[in-house]
C-alpha cells in the first residue's frame, strides 16, 4: 500500500507519501490517549467548541487551497470542490453552535423515590476514523466535529489517494489551536488500522466506505468489543409517482445522479417511474443526461469530471457491460476514455440481472417502469442497501405513505441534494449502522452516564 496523489484527469502521479512506521503509530496512539486523559478532561465544552469554530473559519479562509487539492486527488469538479469545503465549514460551525445544548444534562423524571436523576454525556476516549476519497473534507467533518467537542480524540486514516487533503485537515486543527494528539493524521496500512482498533486505548471506530471494508472493520471491532459506526454503500431509489413538472423532475433526477461525478453514496441511482410517466420521463431524462459531457475538472464550466481513478472507471465499465450481457438495454452512453466515463442510461433490468442488486459508483442510471405505487415500492426495496431515497408525488398523503414503507435511513420528498448539517445521515440493511450529523451524530460515541442522587 502507498499513499499518493494521482491526478485522475491526466494519470500523472504528483507526489507519494510513506506509510507510518509501527513505532510512530504507537506514538500516535499514545499521544491521542494522553491528550484525552489530560487536555480533553480539563477543557470545557465551550473551549472545545470555540476551537472547532476556528476550524470552521479556516475551512472558509482556505477554501481555494482545499478545493484545488481534491480536484487533483480525486477529480472533483472545482465548483463542487468549493461547495464541499463550504459544507465542511458549515458542519463544524453547526456543532460549535449547538454543542452546549447537545451535551447538557438530561433530567430523568423519577417514577418513585426521592432525589434526582440525570443523564450526563461525556467522552469515551480515543476514536479511529477510516474515511473515503469521495468527500475528503465533508466526511471528516461529520465525524471529527462533534466527537472532538464531546472530548474524544481522533486518529484519522484517510483514503490512500487523499494524502494531501488529509495533511491539510490535520494542519487546520493544529492551526486552530488544538493540542498535539487531539486530531492525528495516520498514513496507515489496513493491517496497522486493525492494530489501532485492537489497542485497548482506542474506544471506537467509524468507517465510511465499501461493504467489504465495513465488514472487515466491524469484524476486528467486534472481536475487541469496540463501538462501531458504519456508513457504507447505497443504490438509492428515485420514485416518480406523479408530477406537475416533468421537466423539473427529470432535471432533479440528473442532478441527483451526477452529484460528485456520480460517486456519492446517497446519490439517486435507480429511477423508478410510474407507468404513465415512464416513456416521457425516460426521453427527457436521457436527453438531459446526454447534454452533460465530461471535461477538465479545474474549469468552472465543467459539470462532469473524471472518476476518482482509472481503476474505478474500469470497474464501472465492467459493470455496465455485465448488465447488458444479462439483458439490460443500453439506451445511452457506456463509453470510457481513461478515467472519464460518459453519462449512461440502462433500462430493462430484470430482478435476475446482477445490476439490479449492485451499486454503480459513477454517472450510470438505471430506469425502471412501475405499474403502480405498490410495484414501485417493491422495486425500491428489492436491494441489499437502504441508505437514502427520493419520492416525487403531488399527493401529500401518498408521500408520507410511501416514505413510511421505504426501507432506508433517509427519505427526501420532492427534492434532491437537500442534505444539511442539522440532518442525521445513515442507513439500514447493508448500508451500515449508526448515524452521523445532526443531534444523532453527536450521540454515537458518548458515555451516557446515569447519575442518580437519593
Amino acid at each position: 500500500m502507498s499513499y499518493a496523489v494521482v491526478n485522475p484527469a491526466t494519470g500523472e502521479t504528483i507526489k507519494t507519501y510513506p506509510t507510518i512506521t509501527d513505532a510512530d503509530l504507537q506514538a500516535a496512539i499514545a499521544s491521542a490517549d494522553e491528550t484525552h486523559r489530560g487536555w480533553s478532561r480539563s477543557s470545557t465544552v465551550a473551549e472545545r467548541a470555540a476551537l472547532i469554530r476556528r476550524v470552521s473559519e479556516l475551512h472558509t479562509e482556505r477554501r481555494r487551497e482545499l478545493a484545488e487539492i481534491i480536484v487533483r486527488e480525486m477529480g472533483k469538479t472545482i465548483e463542487q470542490a468549493y461547495a464541499e469545503a463550504d459544507f465542511a465549514a458549515d458542519i463544524y460551525g453547526y456543532y460549535a453552535d449547538h454543542a452546549a445544548d447537545f451535551l447538557k444534562d438530561e433530567p430523568v423524571p423519577l417514577l418513585a423515590g426521592e432525589g434526582s436523576a440525570v443523564i450526563r454525556r461525556s467522552s469515551l476516549g480515543v476514536l479511529v476514523g477510516v474515511m473515503p476519497w469521495n468527500f475528503p473534507y465533508y466526511q471528516v467533518a461529520r465525524f471529527a466535529g462533534p466527537n472532538i467537542i464531546i472530548g474524544n480524540t481522533i486518529l484519522l486514516k484517510h483514503a490512500e489517494q487523499c494524502p494531501e487533503s488529509a495533511a491539510a485537515i490535520e494542519r487546520i486543527f493544529l492551526d486552530a489551536g488544538f493540542p498535539e494528539g487531539a486530531y492525528v493524521n495516520l498514513y496507515a496500512t489496513h493491517d496497522q488500522i486493525a492494530t489501532v482498533i485492537a489497542d485497548p486505548r482506542v474506544q471506537g471506530v467509524s468507517l465510511t466506505g465499501s461493504e467489504r471494508a465495513g465488514a472487515a472493520v466491524a469484524e476486528v471491532a467486534g472481536r475487541h468489543l469496540k463501538k462501531v459506526v458504519l456508513e457504507l454503500g447505497g443504490s438509492d431509489p428515485f420514485i416518480l409517482l406523479s408530477t406537475d413538472d416533468l421537466d423539473g423532475a427529470a432535471q432533479a433526477a440528473v442532478d441527483a445522479r451526477l452529484d460528485n461525478n456520480g460517486q456519492s453514496c446517497n446519490a439517486a441511482k435507480r429511477f423508478i417511474v410510474a407507468d404513465e410517466y415512464y416513456e416521457p420521463f425516460l426521453e427527457k431524462f436521457t436527453a438531459k443526461l446526454a447534454e452533460v459531457e465530461t471535461g477538465d475538472p479545474t474549469s468552472a464550466e465543467t459539470l462532469l469530471g473524471p472518476l476518482s481513478s482509472l481503476k474505478a472507471a474500469e470497474g464501472l465499465d465492467e459493470q455496465v457491460k455485465r448488465a447488458v450481457e444479462h439483458g439490460a438495454t443500453l439506451v445511452h452512453g457506456g463509453a470510457r476514455d481513461g478515467a472519464f466515463f460518459q453519462t449512461t442510461v440502462l433500462t430493462d433490468i430484470s430482478p435476475e440481472n446482477p445490476a439490479s442488486k449492485e451499486e454503480f459508483f459513477g454517472p450510470v442510471a438505471q430506469v425502471y417502469r412501475a405499474s403502480d405505487e405498490a410495484d414501485a415500492l417493491r422495486i425500491a426495496n428489492d436491494i441489499p442497501f437502504g441508505l437514502g431515497s427520493y419520492v416525487y408525488t403531488t399527493d401529500a398523503e401518498q408521500a408520507m405513505r410511501v416514505a413510511d414503507q421505504i426501507e432506508a435511513g433517509m427519505v427526501f420528498v420532492n427534492g434532491v441534494l437537500m442534505d444539511g448539517a442539522e440532518l442525521p445521515f445513515g442507513g439500514v440493511k447493508r448500508s451500515g449502522t449508526g448515524r452521523e450529523m445532526g443531534r444523532l451524530g453527536a450521540d454515537e460515541f458518548v458515555n451516557k452516564k446515569l447519575i442518580r442522587v437519593g
